[in-house]
C-alpha cells in the first residue's frame, strides 16, 4: 500500500515521503496513529506542490545559513568567566554563553541549540573549539578563548 508519511517513522521514512508498506502495517498502525495517510492521486499532487514550496524555503534558509557561516569563519570569541587563581572556572562554559558571545561580539543572533562544544565540558581557562550547525549540512567551527575576568 502506498502511503504519505505525516511525520518521521523510524525504519520507514521521513515526513512527506511517499513509501510503500504492507497493508496491515498501514491500516492497523500508521494510519490510526496519525503517522500517515493513504496516497490517493490528489494527495500525491498535493505532496508534490508541498515539496516544491519546501525546497524553495529550504534554499532560502540555506543561503542565509551560508552567509552567517561566512561571517563566522575563522572567528575567535573571547568569553570572560569567573575563575580561581589556578584557572579553574566556577561552573562551566555552555552553549548559552557561546551564543550570547556571538550576539555581543559579532551581532549575529543564533539559536543556542545549534552550538556544539567539541570538548565534553569547559571547566578551565584556555583555548577551545565549538561547532555551530546552522543548517542540515552547513556548519562552521569557531575558536573560543576562555579568559578569567
Amino acid at each position: 500500500m502506498e502511503i504519505i508519511l505525516k511525520q518521521d517513522v523510524t525504519g520507514v521514512g521521513y515526513k512527506n515521503d511517499l513509501v510503500t508498506v504492507k497493508n496491515g502495517y498501514a491500516r492497523n498502525y500508521l494510519i490510526p496513529k496519525g503517522m500517515a495517510i493513504v496516497a490517493t492521486p490528489s494527495r500525491k499532487k498535493e505532496l508534490e506542490e508541498t515539496k516544491k514550496q519546501q525546497a524553495y524555503k529550504e534554499e532560502k534558509i540555506r543561503k542565509e545559513a551560508e552567509t552567517i557561516a561566512a561571517a563566522l569563519k575563522g572567528t575567535e570569541l573571547k568569553i570572560g568567566v569567573k575563575a580561581s587563581s589556578t584557572g579553574k572556572i566556577f561552573g562551566s562554559v555552555n552553549n548559552i554563553m557561546i551564543a550570547k558571545a556571538i550576539q555581543d561580539q559579532k551581532n549575529i543572533e543564533i539559536d543556542r541549540k545549534t552550538v556544539n562544544i567539541n570538548e565534553e565540558h569547559i571547566k578551565e581557562v584556555g583555548k577551545y573549539k565549538a561547532t555551530i550547525n546552522l543548517f542540515k549540512d552547513v556548519s562552521v567551527e569557531v575558536d573560543l578563548d576562555v579568559v578569567a575576568e
